[in-house]
């Protein structure tokens, strides 16, 4: 497995939708304009704006608040599918946490 990214990437993939979720999902009692996010990203707003619609329609992000015409959004952490996907990350991480203990066991039997 690969140490490179956060446990949602490596466990997803790391498509555009799952970027934003896991950008959203670092902050989660923080809103973000979509500017904001697209910035924080650095992903084209082309592509921004093929995804995001969609996560706000199944519910996976929500409107928090509005200031003037600007809407701020923030992870839906009600969302049936962000508890599964966080609890699968729970899981990643709890299974990582025993293989290296186990490892470090080994390696100090092995020592003595």
């Amino acid at each position: 497995m690969s140490e490179s990214g956060s446990l949602l990437l490596r466990a997803y993939g790391s498509s555009p939708q799952m970027k934003i979720l896991d950008y959203l999902m670092d902050f989660p009692k923080n809103d973000f304009t979509q500017k904001e996010i697209i910035e924080a990203l650095g992903m084209s707003k082309t592509t921004f704006y093929k995804y995001f619609d969609n996560l706000v329609d199944f519910g996976m992000v929500r409107v928090n608040r509005k200031i003037a015409n600007a809407k701020l959004y923030s992870i839906n952490v009600s969302s049936p599918v962000v508890q599964s996907m966080r609890k699968n990350v729970d899981y990643i991480s709890e299974k990582i946490a025993d293989e290296s203990l186990h490892k470090i066991s080994v390696q100090t039997k092995r020592k003595k």
